[in-house]
């Protein structure tokens, strides 16, 4: 059976928050939790954007639940070296619940430092080459690294936990996948799609933890959240490429009219049907996860956690799928 766990949206809460919100999802009986790591929001609705290694800082003595990003991008904004120094001593702070999600990112949060945004395959490239200095770095010894892409000069991590940071890699499709059975420790994709976790499990990842989750908006108006999720989170119904290459959050919203609340209404949970949550969650138990991540969209925080403790995770603790 998997863990269930909460996804802390930084594009949408601030440090305090966040911190509220994980003290209320351990309170809730969720056992794990991820926090997403952006420069910028989506768009401007959303209106958040904490530096989420503070914000992790601040989880490991508010809460006991284990802590991933969901995802970091240790290629372009952060050199992979530095991003190593702040993994390490968030394992070092949350007494090794600390796992490191990496992904090739977006030029959303990417872009701010005037540098081009590589293709996805080169992207892919920088994340192995990243990933390998990364792990050589959490050995605690000396590093000197002369890569394609990056170079690390008598680099050593001090701080450092008993046991490597554990690095989880994301995939949408068959060839980050790949890299992910190829090389992480774990794999996160954020549908239920069982073809990839079985391309994953079969290409080498075996056994290792594959996680997954989804956004839902609790409200017992459906109407009202099906808007509520239009207005804040329409980006996740975006098609093709354009969360990957849009470089701002004004863009975003250009492109907004793509989706409309029909399209929220057919492909998101929405409103206070406890089934319907539990079915959506249930999808990525059926795929073969092993740890499924919800978040909620708006401002019901507390609605949600008492309705996911009292309706859904009773449910889904239980097997009732």
């Amino acid at each position: 059976m998997p863990e269930y766990g909460y996804f802390l949206a930084t594009e949408e809460w601030g440090p305090a928050d966040l911190i509220e919100q994980a003290r209320m999802a351990e309170q809730a009986g969720f056992q794990c939790l991820w926090i997403s790591d952006h420069y910028h929001p989506w768009n401007r609705h959303q209106g958040q954007s904490p530096f989420v290694w503070s914000v992790i800082g601040a989880l490991s003595e508010a809460v006991s639940l284990p802590v991933e990003t969901a995802v970091t991008c240790p290629t372009v904004r952060i050199h992979p070296a530095v991003l190593a120094q702040a993994a390490a001593t968030s394992a070092v702070l949350t007494g090794g619940r600390f796992r490191l999600g990496v992904g090739t990112g977006e030029a959303l949060n990417e872009h701010i430092l005037g540098g081009p945004w590589p293709p996805s395959y080169v992207r892919l490239e920088m994340l192995e080459e990243a990933i390998q200095v990364m792990r050589r770095l959490f050995t605690g010894e000396t590093v000197n690294h002369r890569g394609t892409h990056y170079t690390v000069d008598n680099a050593r991590l001090y701080t450092v936990p008993d046991e490597s940071v554990p690095i989880d890699i994301s995939g949408f499709g068959p060839k980050a996948t790949a890299l992910a059975a190829r090389i992480g420790d774990g794999y996160i994709t954020m549908a239920p799609d069982e073809a990839l976790v079985t391309q994953y499990r079969k290409g080498g990842g075996g056994a290792k933890l594959v996680s997954g989750g989804t956004k839902v908006c609790y409200g017992t108006d459906r109407d009202e959240a099906v808007r509520t999720v239009r207005r804040l989170w329409y980006n996740e119904l975006l098609p093709g490429e354009l969360g990957q290459v849009l470089p701002m959050p004004r863009h975003f919203e250009q492109v907004a009219p793509l989706v409309t609340e029909e399209m929220v209404r057919e492909d998101m949970v929405c409103g206070d049907d406890a089934d319907e949550h539990v079915t959506a969650l249930g999808a990525f138990a059926e795929a073969g996860f092993d740890r499924v991540y919800v978040n909620q969209i708006g401002p019901d925080q507390r609605g949600f956690f008492d309705f996911y403790r009292t309706k859904v995770l009773p449910q889904l603790q239980r097997g009732e799928l």
